[in-house]
């Protein structure tokens, strides 16, 4: 009987292994289906999402427990097609990340998959011939899986797992199925793409038509100007932008509106063609990028508005017969994806209607001008032959009637009369000389000059100066002379408005007798014995120059007078 126990064991040992075989086969196959499940759960989880941004975290979070890696990343190609633009990380917090630095551009073993967009996989990643090391603070890393993300027949970048959990490495089913999920990841990204593009395209044509809105309701050009600088940052991301015109000689280009930064520093700066981005859009036509703007070697006259700063592009306005009347410079953060091809055809477009509305609201602005000049022609015609001729009539009436009034007293009175008509119809003169300042010089003869340094003087002042102009100012004044003569009445009606305590200021010009006189009175209380005196000096320093001369006194009616003269012919 004892001789029988071996044989009996036998078979039950033999069962024991059938049966571990069977368990063994059976936890592979649960394994398998369990994976097949999350990959099916991974696969529906990355094509359910539309932002771009959600997609390409989902496809790096999927890898990772698909895979079983404690790293993983998402490597996304630049428009070079040699560098990363974009580095997504799972497994890394962000104080690690922090203490790494700068995320890696695709040297070294990363850039072994942008050159050979092949499946790479890696028992110990040290021992790669391409491998250059890890810097400073970065955990050590030793298995390593890479495989290519293709969106249609473009590489769009490259899974990274690294380090696989509970095992020596990975094998050929975690390669089959990263795999799949590469392929499930490029449908999810074109897709994405697509609804981005969509969404984006909806966007500047929604800005595109709040634009016209604006400008067919009234808006000025800066408003106009002001709304697609903003916008085009809503859009596109921009933390900077600029509005840049070309100057009339073409040497350049002037920043007329700044968004962003120091903008106070920008606007109203002269930018060179040569050397700028800006330069190089209104050069070529056509928008022009930088993938590091503050670093970028070929714009090095950027670099002082532009320290710290990103990708940026400049895009052409107005594109007609070779000729660029402006720019829009849009400039990200330090860090920030590069502007795509994809980006700039919209923005290209948005910037041409833009454009197209500011040579709309250039036209209704000229239009608008014309109209008030008309206007101001009408008035002037209308007060030199129907006004001053009736006053001239009543004047000389009053004048030959006076020698028939035999009582003094009413006589001084209808000569007074007459005094007043003909400095009445000097005033109507004068006024009919500042209306009829044509748009060719308007703003530029010593007529329209003087009425802008008044008019500006009354906010300080609290009122509204009074002024009087005769002579031939425009024509018979040398600008050189002009050019003293409005410092001069700047500085005489500031002092006005700090010192004098006035409640009526006086302005008259004129141009008489081989020399031009200004003659600034006010009411106020007068130069103080001890009063500071630079600005008069100032003054005086001018007129001596020009071979003139300076006056100033005080009338007993309280106040003071300011009589500056300079000759014509100086």
């Amino acid at each position: 009987m004892r001789q029988e126990e071996p044989r009996s064991r036998l078979p039950q040992l033999r069962l024991d292994e059938l049966l571990a075989e069977l368990q063994a086969r059976i936890d592979v196959a649960r394994g398998t289906r369990d994976r097949v499940h999350s990959l099916l759960e991974a696969v529906l989880s990355v094509g359910r999402e539309l932002e771009l941004t959600q997609v390409l975290r989902r496809i790096v979070e999927a890898a990772a427990v698909l895979a079983d890696a404690k790293y993983a990343a998402l490597g996304i190609i630049g428009p070079d097609g040699d560098t990363l633009s974009q580095f997504i990380t799972v497994g890394l917090t962000e104080e690690e990340i922090a203490l790494i630095g700068p995320y890696p551009t695709g040297k070294g073993l990363l850039g072994e998959l942008i050159r050979h967009p092949q499946p790479l996989r890696l028992e110990d990643l040290k021992r790669h011939p391409a491998s250059t090391g890890c810097p400073a603070h970065h955990p050590e890393m030793r298995t390593f899986l890479g495989l290519p993300v293709r969106v249609r027949d473009e590489v769009f970048g490259n899974i990274y797992l690294t380090d696989k959990r509970g095992a020596a490495g990975f094998d050929d089913d975690d390669e089959s199925v990263i795999a799949t999920l590469a392929v499930a990841a490029g449908v999810a990204i074109d897709n994405a793409r697509l609804y981005e593009e969509a969404q984006r395209r909806q966007r500047w044509l929604t800005a595109t038509a709040e634009i016209n809105r604006r400008l067919l309701s009234g808006s000025s050009r800066t408003q106009v100007v002001e709304l697609i600088a903003q916008r085009a940052c809503d859009i596109s991301g921009a933390k900077l932008a600029e509005v840049l015109t070309a100057l009339p000689d073409g040497s350049g280009l002037r920043i007329e509106l700044a968004l962003g930064g120091d903008v106070n520093g920008r606007v109203g700066l002269d930018v060179a063609l040569e050397g700028t981005i800006s330069g190089a859009a209104c050069a070529a036509g056509f928008p022009v990028t930088s993938p590091d703007l503050a670093g970028d070697a070929r714009y090095p006259g950027c670099v002082p508005r532009f320290e710290g700063m990103g990708p940026a592009v400049a895009v052409p306005l107005g594109r007609a017969e070779g000729h660029t009347e402006g720019v829009l410079l849009l400039v990200r953060g330090s860090g920030e994806p590069e502007f795509t091809e994809r980006e700039t055809d919209p923005l290209l477009g948005f910037a041409d209607q833009a454009a197209l509305a500011l040579e709309l609201a250039e036209r209704r602005r000229d239009a608008e001008q014309l109209a008030v000049l008309e206007d101001r022609d009408r008035i002037a015609r209308d007060l030199h032959d129907l006004a001053i001729q009736r006053l001239f009539a009543t004047g000389m009436t009053l004048q030959s009637a006076s020698r028939f009034i035999d009582h003094p007293g009413a006589s001084d009175r209808v000569l007074r009369a007459v005094g007043d008509l003909d400095e009445t119809i000097k005033i109507i003169r004068s006024t009919i000389f500042g209306l009829r300042v044509r748009e060719a010089g308007a703003g530029q003869g010593l007529r329209a000059r003087a009425v802008h340094v008044v008019e500006e003087a009354q906010a300080a002042l609290g009122f509204a100066p009074r002024l009087s102009m005769e002579g031939l100012l425009d024509t018979d004044v040398p600008p050189a002379v002009a050019d003293h003569l409005v410092a001069v009445l700047g500085e005489a009606l500031s002092n006005a408005a700090r010192h004098a305590r006035a409640g009526r200021v006086e302005v008259t010009l004129q141009a008489a007798g081989g020399q031009v006189a200004l003659t600034v009175q006010d009411d106020g209380i007068g130069i103080p014995a001890q009063g500071r005196r630079s600005g008069l000096r100032n003054i005086e320093e001018r007129a001596r120059t020009l071979g003139g001369a300076l006056a100033v006194t005080a009338p007993p009616t309280g106040g003071t007078v300011l009589n500056w003269t300079a000759p014509l012919g100086h």
